[in-house]
């Protein structure tokens, strides 16, 4: 484990000797023709932009994504943005004893306490069919891999433990639905709202540089959390045809229109009820990341998010705190 800095630490003309990750790594031209290369550089707690213009295609033909190097340089400002301003650019050493994993953003929830309330809300579910599937699905290996992945690439809850808590966050969300409408199935609910990204599993990468799968590209973690569902449902004896229909309805319409990537529209109480949850989860987070990474030197606003359409404004007007002793993560 490397003792270093944190970049977010970092102020301008702050010098910077840091290893840090390769996220984004291109070759790029000038105005006048000539090669550069543009990289993102990261710590696990922010990346920043930096352009390279000596010794180009030695580095190009060196270094690849997801590689952790040596940069020497400094905090520099460009348009109101934070980046590196490189000096050297090199290997690391074997003898340095460095892991990726030290360079891969992580969730600053316990772990450990989000896996032991995930199974008990699991054995809070009364329909003995969807129980059944939950147990079977969240079990193993894969349940392994739910408990590690990110919800995403980088645009909300992109970090290790991120999809784990993202379902948790979408739970309590979709239980007070059902408190506010009891005419939804909770139930159907809360096991649409767990298996909803569960196919993030197989669609993403995270033992590095977070990216797309090959399986991830060509299929989406919806249609492979649908199949899963179909797949182990049939396992159980007498699951109704019907109640299988729903849940995977909900986990095909759960991004809302189709320009989003849902192959159908959400058509039920529940499946409404958990697009908008979805939706609600992923926004705050990705905005409270952005309010937090991506302000201006001013501090006020941040720069323009091409997912958000828009910048955001930091108003400063922070809550009052009072003392919260909440018995689970679902309470």
């Amino acid at each position: 484990m490397i003792i270093q800095t944190e970049l977010s630490t970092l102020s301008r003309g702050d010098l910077v000797d840091h290893y840090l990750m390769i996220k984004k790594f291109e070759l790029r031209s000038t105005k006048q023709n000539k090669q550069y290369l543009n990289i993102e550089l990261g710590d696990k707690s922010e990346t920043l932009n930096a352009n390279v213009f000596d010794n180009v295609e030695e580095i190009y033909n060196s270094f690849r994504n997801g590689e952790v190097v040596k940069v020497k340089g400094a905090i520099d400002d460009y348009q109101g943005s934070r980046q590196i301003r490189v000096n050297s650019f090199g290997a690391i050493d074997t003898s340095d004893n460095i892991s990726v994993h030290d360079f891969l953003p992580k969730s600053l929830k316990d772990p450990d306490e989000m896996k032991e309330e995930f199974l008990k809300r699991i054995e809070s579910l009364s329909d003995y069919h969807l129980k059944n599937l939950m147990k079977r699905i969240f079990d193993g290996e894969r349940f392994e891999n739910f408990l590690t992945a990110p919800a995403g690439k980088s645009w909300h809850h992109g970090y290790i433990h991120g999809l784990i808590e993202h379902t948790h966050e979408i739970i309590k969300i979709c239980d007070l639905m059902c408190d506010i409408h009891p005419s939804i199935n909770r139930d159907l609910l809360i096991c649409g709202a767990m298996m909803h990204d569960f196919g993030k599993i197989e669609e993403l990468k995270y033992d590095g540089n977070f990216e797309y799968t090959d399986k991830g590209k060509l299929i989406g973690h919806i249609v492979i959390s649908a199949m899963l569902i179909n797949e182990e449902a049939k396992k159980i004896p007498g699951f109704p045809e019907e109640l299988k229909d729903c849940l995977v309805h909900i986990i095909l319409s759960h991004q809302g229109k189709l320009e989003y990537g849902s192959p159908v529209v959400p058509k039920t109480l529940e499946s409404i009820a958990l697009y908008q949850a979805d939706e609600l989860s992923a926004k705050v987070n990705a905005y409270k990341n952005a309010l937090s990474s991506q302000l201006k030197p001013d501090g006020k606003w941040t720069n323009f998010l091409n997912l958000a359409s828009t910048d955001l404004f930091n108003h400063g007007i922070t809550p009052e705190i009072k003392e919260q002793i909440n018995k689970t993560l679902f309470d």
